[in-house]
This record gives structure tokens, C-alpha cells and sequence, in this order.
């Protein structure tokens, strides 16, 4: 399948680019689907964006509505609900279906999937009790990364070296989710990868002076670092492609993807979770991607709403 829309903008209809919501994640939403939105509109798509709110099946009822761009992060939007719903509406949209969305969005169940098909990912546990923690240390060891098992955009999200912390970390992230999750620390470089169309994009190597890719980081600061090519020898570059393809497919993932990706110092590459609907803003690395793959930013809105237009399976 062609990464580039051949498609004439006028046969998308009228598009809803859905964005802001009311997840954790509503800033990064709100920059995105502005950017999605101009974008489209720049294309000469007939484009329009809805603020999801609480008035939103009033204007999905009140709208035309011939397809949706949904550019809602976290849990409201990529967990599966905006899916169904825009389903039993009748309206197409891009991006992954009702399940991919909702196990993607599920960091313990998404590992639960790849351990079953023997998919490397680090060794983890979950935490609801203080009992928890401590034997999560005895298991597990320190370092440990702690994480909010349904959030994106790294919220919540803690590195921790002793029981004490891991407790204060799990109490933190609770606030987030009453599911947490804490994964052994791998040290070592990180990689994000975008798939597009059924097409694996180049990697991203992340170099952030942060102790992890956070969500200041992800956003905010200017001293995040971005590798394009990503510095791993060819056979390297492939083995992670592979593996990338390989866990989006085992998740199911539609349309386009974000998956990130560790490497330890032997070289072995752990899968950290899939992201279905990845930031679209000036620091967001999907566009990155793409545009090491040659397509520009509208070029790629075009074609992730261009892919829409596919039956789903």
C-alpha cells in the first residue's frame, strides 16, 4: 500500500478532526488536532474540528459527518469508546479498530499478548498494595519504572531505586489508575518506531538528559535529542523493524502506529507498549518519521486519512 494519498481531497467528504477530550492527555490533544486540522485544511480536505465534550453526541448528531480524523489522546479517544461509538454511528475514521485501541491502551494486557507469542518485553508486575511493592522488589530488583497501566504521554510515570520510593511512585501513579504497573529498568538507548500503512517507518533513537523520556521531554524541552537514522548498524535497523511489525500485528494495530522500544547492553531489543494515536505536534516524532521517509507533514495526515477509506477487516 502507497504511503502517499492518490486520493482527491474533495472524495474524503466533510471531516471531523476530534481532539481535546478530557483525558490527562487533553493539552497534547488540543496541539495536535490543531495541527491535523490545519493541515487537512491546507490540503484542501473540507475540514472542521470538534472539542469533544460533553455536547459531543449532540454534534455528531447535529453535524454532516462523512468521516472522522480522531486525533484524541488517552483514555476517551484511543482506548476503544470514541471507536465504538463512531462505529454504531456509521462514521469511518482512521486509526486502529474498537480492540486494537482498547489493548494498546492497556499497557499489562499488551505485554500479556506478546509474552503469549514469546515477544520480548521487560519482566513486570502489578501494584495495588504496599504488600505489592515490596515483593514486586523482591522480584523484580531496582531499578524499576513505575507506570499507570491505561496512560499515555509518560503521565505518571516514575523511575525508583528503593521500596520507599516504589511505594510513593505506585500512590502517585494510583492517582492516575487504579491499575499500576512496574516494569524492570533497562539501561540503555530507546527507540520509537511509526508504522504507516502497513509500511514500518525509520527508526527514532531518543537522547534526553532526563532520567527517561518524560513527558517534559516528549513536550517541552529543547535538549531532547532525535536520531534520524537512528545509529543502529543495518542488520540491527532490520532485527527492530521486524519486531516492531511483528508487535503491532499481534496487537492489530490499523492504519498508523507508534511503538517504543528499548536495548540493553547486550543488544536485545524489549517492547515497552504501542501507542494508536500518536502525538501530531511540532515535538512529535510520527511526523519525524515521516519526513525521513519523504513525505511532509500533510502528506502524512493525507495518507493516515487515506487509509480511512480501507475496509476495515
Amino acid at each position: 500500500m502507497s504511503l502517499h494519498s492518490t486520493l482527491d481531497p474533495k472524495a474524503f467528504g466533510r471531516v471531523a478532526v476530534l481532539f481535546g477530550g478530557k483525558s490527562a492527555e487533553r493539552e497534547v490533544s488540543l496541539k495536535s488536532g490543531n495541527a491535523v486540522l490545519s493541515a487537512l485544511q491546507a490540503g484542501g480536505v473540507d475540514a472542521f474540528g470538534i472539542d469533544v465534550g460533553d455536547d459531543f453526541l449532540q454534534r455528531l448528531a447535529g453535524e454532516k459527518i462523512d468521516r472522522a480524523f480522531i486525533v484524541l489522546h488517552g483514555r476517551g479517544g484511543e482506548d476503544g469508546s470514541m471507536q465504538g461509538l463512531l462505529e454504531c454511528a456509521g462514521i469511518p475514521y482512521t486509526g486502529s479498530g474498537i480492540l486494537a485501541s482498547a489493548l494498546a491502551m492497556d499497557k499489562l494486557r499488551t505485554k500479556q499478548v506478546w509474552h503469549s507469542l514469546g515477544l520480548p518485553t521487560p519482566r513486570h508486575a502489578v501494584l495495588t498494595s504496599r504488600a505489592d511493592c515490596e515483593a514486586a522488589a523482591t522480584e523484580l530488583g531496582f531499578p524499576l519504572i513505575v507506570k499507570p497501566a491505561h496512560e499515555g504521554s509518560s503521565i505518571g510515570m516514575a523511575k525508583v531505586d528503593s521500596v520507599e520510593a516504589l511505594i510513593a511512585a505506585w500512590q502517585d501513579a494510583a492517582r492516575y489508575d487504579s491499575q499500576v504497573l512496574v516494569e524492570q529498568w533497562i539501561a540503555g538507548p530507546e527507540y520509537t518506531i511509526a508504522v504507516l500503512r502497513g509500511e514500518v517507518l525509520p527508526p527514532i533513537g531518543l537522547g534526553t538528559p532526563h532520567t527517561f523520556y518524560d513527558y517534559d521531554a516528549k513536550y517541552l524541552a529543547d535538549d531532547t535529542q532525535y536520531r534520524i537514522p537512528c545509529g543502529l548498524s543495518a542488520e540491527k535497523e532490520a532485527e527492530l523493524k521486524e519486531l516492531t511489525a511483528r508487535a503491532c500485528e499481534a496487537v492489530g494495530t490499523q492504519g498508523w502506529a507508534r511503538a517504543d522500544v528499548m536495548q540493553d547492553a547486550s543488544g536485545q531489543f524489549w517492547l515497552l507498549e504501542v501507542n494508536t494515536v500518536p502525538g501530531m505536534t511540532d515535538h512529535s516524532l510520527v511526523p519525524m518519521a515521516a519526513r525521513a521517509a519523504g513525505l511532509d507533514f500533510q502528506q502524512l495526515v493525507l495518507a493516515i486519512l487515506a487509509d480511512s477509506v480501507e475496509s476495515r477487516g
